[in-house]
């Protein structure tokens, strides 16, 4: 019987779906997700922030225990290895970004992989478990995220992850737990109490708390949940419910299981090549063709001493707009400074956000010189917006591009070549190549693994030559 509820409809499509609805290309999508989030994440291990984390999350302990991605000797209990994972996943702003808005596989992988491995062994969970929890996931927030047109645009203020990204981990948990529907609601119920996080907290070390925070919390929702805890069975129906978030809240049933259409399959995710906001993206391919135009007509060199002003035409997005960052987390948030830095060095890196990249005196002179416009036309949308970059010199000559479409936009897919050459430069900066290679080979073939726990082997940096033993197709 279909519910007569927002949420009872959605824990009927939670509880209801299997891995019959999936579609090739949402299998083929999501797999693309996880590997890069796999990858951003082992490159995450490394951060500062990271650290600070899984230094914090060492004081808890419990008889089971899961894998912290890059570390073979040390586990956490699947709480806060959900948490420590999730953080390192957006420790550099390098994960996937959806339309309308939020950074979707970083909330949900760290939480259905840390719960995968709490199972008891004799309960295997197959790699098309795992596919199935996170397409639901990924699915919960697309939906809500299209309750509201604000959701649309560009957050103002609050952080998409924190309130849609718990929601979906919970999603998630619950469907690898296998929750009846009434749980799937508490489930819901439960994450929606943990949601929320202010984006005043954008480019400082707490913003990838948000991810991390999601993970855990919609992971602790669906176990508690699991053990009969209760909450309120419309919170998907309530304006004082998630329409707490959103002023222009508009719920809407779901299609029915039969010939279920899968957002994932209606829209692709952008993936970075670079760690930084993704409305920074559209700026550094303009810049760098500027700067491509600027060498061709000054005999290969750069015209440093004569430019005299940079203009870039983006959206008014007030936490992107900073003129002289002085971190690594508020550059990666800086329209001007991954202009500049494209400018001089013609692409942009991970190593772009060095502390002696961030302060040389030839980018900081360049910083002064630059200054944005808003056009009316230029909708703060990842949809939707552009970014045109021109450069005045002294002479009085100006040169100009402009980006519609960057590389790595759903719009414009990275090719799986280069999709596994930045997976392999993130996790071989953790792992060793036998695990590197491992994981990729697992990620490729996950609907065909019988256990899924040989990912988090590979994670953990294990050798790859337990791979005859351990990796069993169906």
């Amino acid at each position: 019987m279909w519910a007569k509820t927002i949420t009872g409809n959605f824990a009927d499509v939670i509880h209801g779906l299997n891995a019959n609805h999936l579609t090739d290309q949402v299998i083929q999508r999501s797999k693309r997700m996880i590997l890069d989030t796999l990858g951003v994440g082992l490159l995450g291990t490394s951060t500062e922030v990271c650290h600070k984390v899984t230094q914090y999350s060492k004081i808890y302990s419990s008889e089971i225990s899961s894998t912290i991605w890059g570390h073979l000797d040390f586990r956490l209990p699947p709480l806060y290895a959900a948490f420590v994972n999730g953080v390192a996943v957006h420790s550099m702003d390098f994960d996937d970004t959806w339309h309308p808005a939020t950074h979707p596989s970083g909330a949900v992988l760290p939480a259905v992989i840390a719960l995968s491995e709490a199972f008891p062994q004799k309960k295997k969970i197959s790699g098309l478990d795992l596919l199935l929890a996170f397409n639901v996931g990924i699915e919960v927030q697309g939906r809500l995220l299209r309750f509201s047109g604000e959701a649309r645009n560009i957050p103002k203020r609050f952080h998409p992850p924190t309130v849609v990204g718990t929601m979906g981990s919970a999603a998630a948990c619950a469907k690898l737990l296998a929750l009846d529907r009434l749980k799937c609601k508490n489930s819901l119920a439960i994450a929606a109490s943990y949601a929320g996080a202010p984006l005043a907290n954008a480019a400082t070390q707490t913003k990838p708390l948000h991810v991390g925070n999601a993970a855990k919390h919609g992971l602790e929702a669906a176990c508690l949940a699991s053990q009969g805890l209760q909450g309120n069975k419309q919170i998907l129906d309530m304006e004082s419910g998630i329409g707490a978030f959103y002023t222009d809240y508009n719920p809407q049933t779901l299609p029915t299981l039969q010939s279920y259409p899968w957002l994932l399959d209606q829209q692709d995710v952008a993936i970075k090549r670079f760690p930084a906001h993704l409305g920074t993206h559209w700026v550094a391919d303009a810049a760098s063709s500027v700067r491509r135009k600027l060498m061709e007509s000054s005999g290969n060199l750069l015209p440093l001493d004569k430019i005299e002003k940079v203009i870039l035409k983006v959206p008014e997005v007030k936490y992107v707009n900073r003129p002289s960052p002085t971190s690594e987390h508020e550059a990666r948030h800086s329209f001007q400074f991954v202009a500049c830095s494209a400018l001089l060095d013609g692409s942009m890196s991970v190593q772009s956000f060095t502390s002696e990249n961030i302060h040389r005196p030839a980018l900081r002179e360049l910083l002064c010189k630059t200054q944005l416009e808003h056009p009316a036309d230029n909708a703060p949308s990842f949809e939707s917006l552009y970014c045109e970059v021109s450069v005045t010199l002294q002479d009085g000559n100006a040169i100009s591009d402009r980006c519609d479409t960057f590389y790595g936009h759903w719009r414009k897919p990275l090719k799986k070549e280069d999709l596994e050459e930045k997976f392999q430069s993130n996790a071989s900066s953790v792992l060793p190549a036998e695990a590197t290679e491992a994981i990729i080979e697992t990620v490729y073939n996950l609907e065909k693994i019988e256990n899924c726990s040989v990912l988090s082997m590979f994670l953990s940096g294990q050798s790859a030559r337990v791979l005859s033993e351990k990796l069993h197709f169906l």
